[in-house]
């Protein structure tokens, strides 16, 4: 029952950490060679100072001005000026630490807080992943939306008695 399940039964224990002072290029290659959209963003000592999202790179990349661009009797002019100033954003943008775009550190769970109760904290306080802790405060893990989904799916085929698989729209 999800009421009783603890976050250690479906966290993951292979946890991609930060440093503030890490390059976000960096960061984005780590995130997609880990197939994971946020990690926690860990001082020298292992405590959590923040979250870093693939949400925080792309605001970071949008502060970037596009070159601006006149019209001039049918033909399209670059103005030199916003061409610098793009390749300047640009450089500037990916040469950012992750301490300079990270967001916020998230509530933490224990290991042995329920499934339901961290589905709570995520719902209530607009969170997509909760960093797990053991009782020192050094990361043991992280939940993810995606791990609650397949831990309300496991559930609910383990009452149901079926897999599952192939019954989404099924007949349409």
């Amino acid at each position: 029952m999800l009421r009783e399940l603890p976050v250690r039964d479906v966290m993951a224990s292979d946890v991609l950490t930060f440093a503030p002072g890490d390059n976000v290029m960096d960061a984005m290659r780590a995130m997609l060679l880990r197939d994971v959209d946020g990690a926690p963003v860990v001082d020298a000592t292992g405590s959590i100072v923040g979250l870093l999202s693939t949400a925080d790179l792309i605001v970071e990349e949008a502060r970037v001005h596009l070159p601006t661009v006149i019209a001039l009797l049918g033909a399209y002019i670059e103005l030199p000026s916003s061409k610098k100033k793009f390749d300047h954003d640009v450089e500037k943008a990916l040469g950012s630490t992750v301490g300079e775009v990270m967001g916020d550190a998230a509530p933490t769970l224990a290991p042995d807080d329920t499934v339901e109760h961290a589905a709570t904290i995520m719902h209530e306080q607009g969170a997509d992943r909760l960093p797990v802790l053991d009782e020192s405060g050094t990361i043991i893990g992280i939940v993810a939306r995606g791990d609650i989904v397949r831990a309300i799916v496991s559930e609910w085929d383990s009452q149901d008695g079926s897999s599952g698989a192939g019954s989404a729209g099924a007949g349409a």
